[in-house]
């Protein structure tokens, strides 16, 4: 066992994500391993469907068309790489890789994680019908294969942070109760997972750099220690940044309370210390893990019905007026009438616009039923006939759509024993992977509202929450996290009496009479909230126009505060609070929009 540093870098967030990562990785310095992130709920459903048409696919093919062009680059670097594009079917992508290898001439030791696939159980899940049904496997079984001598390991799903972990055990020869180790190793997965969103993709003060420098952001790197302690960092030469914010906004993603659970270790994200230590290189300390959990997590996903939609523009004055009388014209014009029916209407007019865009609104009508016909042409055809018998200057986005199937996710747990967790090491034998010995139940997260009376003798600006407060927002399952830090324990303490629960239902009236939960994580200077249901069934049921809620920490950022002048940096804010767009653009808008 090395006591050595390992480089663990990132090619993939997501199904889709930039197709030259693994060449720019490979080529641009010194790396150990390679980890690529495929799967999300809409992947699984995608792959669940292509499974139906053809059981031989399943699996993300972008990592065989990269691979084929960078193995030999790989090996010869003695880079190895791990995966969980294997999706629904690891087994059939082993199978590509080795005859890819075979094929391009480059000795390569496959191993495969299998056992997540309950699909046969599903119905006794409560999801009869169900298209995919697969549990979040932990580090444990790639190790294994890597230990065995694996240069590539494809795995179906495990928790995105396993990815890291594994290479970091297999290295260090961590045990099943080197909790704090572990739970380190989690972090950093949980920061390089979603690629170059470490490295200034999706950052919220991202204005602070120029264009140039943001263009083409490098993918990070875990520098993980044998104690689990970690260097997030990229490529020297890239573009992009790494900094105590990038790091932090990832930590906050996709989150709920202190505790993040896994099944192999649960990470107090409450104990997780930052410190910039050099250009483009964040540490993570002090990381403390508790036993995990005595279940596992079963992500689910199923044909719900099928959904149409169809947008139109609404111009100049008169938006409100204009939207109640097409939407009452369709509604009456639907006989049988869908079973589920919501207009949107974004007012994204100004008043006195110069362009005619910047005077228009959209409003758009979603529909939702069991039966493909009535959300088929006979809806979005009944929403274009109304063209010229409607408000005036109606015009439809988009010509008559069919529908298409859209999905619902719902997830369950399971004892932890009743999930296979098999490693196929590159010699063709088979380990079963024992389930942890040692397990506590996960206490239920507290809720923290928060609170307390602003200093009146304050001198305040109003101004947007953003000119000081970062966010970073996304989906978790039909519920969205929006976790909100700043820079300074000063505005720290300001951030965690002005940001109660009920501050955040009335900056967000969307959210007013939905569940919300808020969870402090002081070192992280942040705050992060949780909001049930917003989300409907999940991203594949289409229910918000920000399907996977990426844009809700945006709009937290863009409503205005008085925020202390203490905590303003910017001179001309203090001076003239309404040079920003976000402050001028809310003293101009309609009232109620």
């Amino acid at each position: 066992m090395s006591d050595k540093p390992i480089r663990i870098g990132n090619i993939s967030g997501f199904y889709g994500d930039r197709a030259s990562a693994l060449g720019e990785m490979l080529s641009g310095g010194p790396i150990d391993y390679l980890t690529g992130d495929y799967l999300a709920e809409l992947t699984m459903l995608i792959l669940g469907r292509d499974r139906l048409k053809d059981p031989a696919t399943g699996y993300a093919k972008t990592f065989l068309r990269a691979l084929r062009e960078h193995l030999a680059e790989a090996r010869s670097k003695g880079v190895k790489i791990v995966v969980n594009a294997g999706g629904l079917n690891p087994a059939g992508l082993a199978a590509q890789v080795q005859a890819l290898a075979d094929e391009v001439g480059v000795p390569t030791a496959i191993g495969y994680v299998d056992g997540d696939d309950l699909i046969a159980r599903a119905a006794d899940l409560g999801v009869p019908g169900a298209v995919t049904a697969n549990a979040y496997l932990g580090a444990f079984g790639i190790a294994d294969c890597l230990t065995a001598g694996a240069d590539i390991v494809v795995t179906g799903r495990v928790t995105d942070a396993s990815l890291t972990v594994a290479p970091a055990i297999a290295e260090f020869g961590w045990g099943r109760e080197d909790y704090n180790a572990l739970a380190g190793a989690v972090a950093a997965g949980h920061v390089i997972e979603c690629s170059a969103q470490a490295t200034g993709g999706n950052y919220a003060f991202f204005a602070r750099y120029p264009i140039e420098q943001l263009l083409h952001p490098g993918f990070p790197i875990a520098e993980i220690a044998a104690d689990g302690s970690s260097v997030i960092t990229k490529h020297e030469g890239t573009d992009g940044l790494v900094t105590v914010g990038t790091v932090t906004a990832q930590l906050l993603y996709e989150v709920t309370g202190p505790r993040y659970a896994g099944p192999d270790v649960t990470l107090r994200l409450d104990s997780l210390r930052l410190e910039q230590i050099g250009a483009d290189r964040v540490a993570i300390t002090g990381a403390v893990g508790e036993p995990p959990s005595p279940t596992t997590k079963v992500a689910t996903t199923a044909l719900g019905g099928f959904r149409n939609e169809i947008g139109f523009l609404l111009t100049g004055l008169d938006i409100e007026a204009k939207a109640a009388l097409l939407e009452a014209q369709l509604r009456a014009a639907l006989r049988p009438a869908p079973a589920d029916l919501q207009f949107r209407l974004a007012r994204t007019d100004h008043p006195d616009a110069s362009t005619e865009a910047a005077a228009s609104a959209v409003l758009t009508c979603v529909a939702w039923d069991a039966d493909p016909n009535r959300v088929g042409r006979a809806f979005s055809s009944a929403a274009v006939e109304l063209a010229l018998s409607t408000y005036p200057g109606a015009t439809p986005t988009a010509p008559p759509q069919k529908g298409s199937p859209y999905g619902v996710y719902v997830p369950c747990f399971v004892p932890n024993e009743d999930v296979p967790h098999r490693a196929h090491r590159p010699d063709g034998t088979v380990v079963d992977i024992d389930p942890p010995a040692r397990i506590a139940e996960l206490p239920s997260p507290t809720d923290e509202p928060g609170g307390g009376e602003p200093d009146t003798a304050t001198e305040t600006r109003r101004l947007p929450l953003g000119t000081i407060v970062g966010t970073r927002s996304g989906d978790k399952g039909g519920s969205a996290n929006v976790g909100a830090w700043v820079e300074s324990d000063e505005a720290f303490t300001w951030l965690r009496g002005y940001l109660t629960t009920d501050r955040l239902r009335e900056l967000l009236p969307e959210t007013a009479d939905l569940p919300v939960a808020r969870y402090e994580l002081p070192h992280l200077r942040a705050v992060n909230f949780v909001i049930e249901d917003i989300l409907g069934k999940g991203v594949a049921h289409g229910y918000r126009f920000d399907p996977q809620a990426k844009g809700i920490g945006e709009w937290l950022r863009s409503r205005t505060a008085d925020i202390p002048v203490a905590l303003i940096d910017d001179p001309a804010l203090i001076d003239d609070p309404v040079l920003s767009d976000a402050a001028r653009l809310a003293s101009t808008r309609p009232e109620g929009a």
